[in-house]
């Protein structure tokens, strides 16, 4: 399959209470909200491009920009950082007029989902997280760097010279895929280029927090009713599978699938497989439905 992604499609802009919110959408059928990863100049399309066509094929695909994240509103956040996301992607939910949907999610946006999940149960059907790190423990204590790899790796690509075409690649290299060989130009400069934005490049020089306080989620793990699956990379280069196990297990309703060859991006690096595994567990009947 190829694995270069397309040009983005054209989306739209959705107020959401103070926010604006970019929003591209494909395909009918079951409402399915793509939450894109934290890394810079990540986007919705940029993590969920070449994947979510092959979901689209019987679902309603919902693909959002995070809020500071490519063309939607880039202002700071305040207050727990987690509860904010997840009380505003419910609103965007109200401005799509979608009730109730799955979420596939990768690293941060999974994080979100998993709070969206504890707090706003109603909204979510299922959840599939990939890569996320909602608690700073666990059996691989201490986490790399301190559970702060992403955010040092954020740093390190912002700081001295500024961001440049190869210290993106040489981030995604590193964290994110496993078989760089494989890895297309094309995600490359998608990301690099975004990475450029005036706004995101000004809240990556603030020293403040402007993405808000950070939230451990035990106590809202334990909330977490709707079937989750944690579908993990064999070679994870954040948090490998031991962790996502222990999240399965705090978690009500839990399972773990464990992908080979591939890191933090399974979506990007093996698309077929991750579509396929990840719909499988989609049209596993539920009591709710």
């Amino acid at each position: 399959m190829q694995l270069a992604p397309a040009p983005a499609p054209g989306g739209r802009l959705l107020p959401v209470d103070s926010r604006t919110y970019h929003v591209t959408e494909m395909g009918e059928g079951p409402p399915t909200v793509f939450l894109h990863g934290g890394g810079p100049g990540c986007t919705a399309w940029s993590d969920f491009g070449v994947v979510a066509p092959l979901f689209a094929r019987h679902r309603r695909c919902v693909l959002p920009d995070l809020l500071q994240y490519g063309r939607s509103d880039k202002a700071p956040i305040f207050g727990p950082m987690w509860t904010f996301h997840a009380c505003s992607i419910a609103g965007l939910l109200d401005a799509l007029s979608i009730q109730r949907a799955d979420f596939v999610c990768n690293s941060w946006g999974g994080t979100i989902a998993l709070c969206l999940a504890a707090q706003y149960p109603d909204r979510v059907r299922s959840l599939t997280i990939t890569g996320s790190m909602p608690v700073f423990y666990g059996p691989l204590a201490p986490l790399p760097e301190g559970g702060r790899r992403g955010r040092n790796a954020r740093d390190i690509y912002y700081g001295g010279e500024g961001p440049t075409l190869e210290k993106m690649r040489q981030l995604i290299a590193r964290l994110e895929w496993h078989n760089v060989d494989l890895l297309p130009r094309e995600t490359v400069e998608m990301r690099y280029r975004q990475s450029l934005d005036p706004d995101e490049m000004a809240l990556a020089a603030r020293s403040d927090s402007p993405r808000g306080e950070w939230q451990d989620l035990t106590a809202e793990l334990a909330q977490v009713k709707c079937p989750t699956l944690f579908c993990w990379g064999m070679n994870d280069a954040f948090l490998q599978p031991d962790y996502a196990l222990m999240l399965s297990r705090m978690v009500q309703r839990g399972q773990l699938h464990i992908l080979d060859a591939c890191s933090h991006h399974l979506q990007e690096e093996r698309p077929e497989h991750y579509y396929l595994i990840v719909r499988s567990f989609l049209d596993q009947p539920d009591g709710q439905d």
